[in-house]
Order: structure tokens, then C-alpha cells, then sequence
């Protein structure tokens, strides 16, 4: 549907969501792959959360499996008032007031990205009524141990480093909305 608008008279397409044909690229972790497509995806703003996070743990102790959850926030999509939902029954529920859980293309997604994660990864969607800002929680199992603390460590690093701007580190006594506008 996406190429529809180069035949509308548009030079280059980019597809904020996971793409089942176009090639997908999330900046940190395999943006040096890119060359210069009509249409590409940058995936969805849960996998630009996941992926580099994902990306840093399993380059330095390698993940065997994981499950992540997000915590997200309203989206365009989402009732403002119970009603008819043509996806499931949750997705007709209203957001106001309610933790609606729901699916995830993230997980699948990182795996492509990271190809050495496909099908390691699986996840879950739990839709909040906050306005802006969400929370990926990633819990997996290591090939090599170790600490919370070296984890932490490995975390901070790359965000100094290769992943400034892209992942950033704070134990700063901090709630969703001091994110808001944030760049990483």
C-alpha cells in the first residue's frame, strides 16, 4: 500500500511500522546496511525502543531467549468510549481508565533487524492512558553470565558511546512525562 505514494508522485517512502516486504532499518543497529530505497521501514517506535537495547545486551552476553512487554501509551487508534472493534474485543474498549492489553509486532520485528535474534524474542502490549511516552521491559536469558550490574554497566557504555542519542541511561527519580520531547 506504502508504494502507492511513489506512484502519487513521491521520491522516497518511509513506513513508520514493521513492513512484511520492505526492508526495515532502526538507527544504531543496522542503519550501516542501508542503501539508497524507494521505500523502507523504520519499524515502530517499540522497536527503535527495543531493538538497540536489545542489540547491546546480546552483543556483549548473547541472548538465548526473552520476552518483552511495553507499556504504551494512547494511540490514534485506540476508543475514547467502549464501541465495536473490527481487530478484538479489548480493542474496542475505551482507554480511558483502562490497561488494555494487546499485541506486538516488536519482538518479531527486532528479528529482523537483528537477524541473529529471529524468533528468540517474543512479546506483549499493555495500552495505557497516558498521552505520550512508553516503557519496554526486557527480561532474557544470557548465554554468559551476568550481574544486574555489569548489565547496567554495558547499558551506560553504549550510551556514552555508539548508541549516544539513541539509548540513554538515568536512575534520576524520573516519571513518563519528563521523556516527553526527549531524544533518545
Amino acid at each position: 500500500r506504502a508504494s502507492a505514494h511513489l506512484k502519487g508522485g513521491a521520491k522516497k517512502v518511509i513506513i513508520s511500522a514493521p513492513s512484511a516486504d520492505a526492508p526495515m532499518f532502526v538507527c544504531g543497529v543496522n542503519l550501516d546496511r542501508y542503501n539508497p530505497k524507494d521505500l523502507i521501514s523504520n519499524a515502530s517506535c517499540t522497536t527503535n525502543c527495543l531493538a538497540p537495547l536489545a542489540k547491546v545486551i546480546h552483543d556483549k552476553f548473547g541472548i538465548v531467549e526473552g520476552l518483552m512487554s511495553t507499556i504504551h501509551a494512547t494511540t490514534a487508534t485506540q476508543k475514547t468510549v467502549d464501541g465495536p472493534s473490527s481487530k478484538d474485543w479489548r480493542g474496542g474498549r475505551s482507554i480511558n481508565g483502562n490497561i488494555i492489553p494487546s499485541s506486538t509486532g516488536a519482538a518479531k520485528a527486532v528479528g529482523k533487524v537483528i537477524p541473529t535474534l529471529n524468533g528468540k524474542l517474543t512479546g506483549l502490549s499493555f495500552r495505557v492512558p497516558t498521552l505520550d511516552v512508553s516503557v519496554v521491559d526486557l527480561v532474557v536469558r544470557l548465554e554468559k553470565s551476568a550481574t544486574y550490574e555489569e548489565i547496567k554497566e554495558a547499558v551506560k557504555e553504549a550510551a556514552k558511546g555508539p548508541f549516544r542519542g539513541i539509548i540513554e541511561y538515568t536512575q534520576d527519580a524520573v516519571v513518563s512525562t519528563d521523556f516527553i520531547g526527549h531524544p533518545a
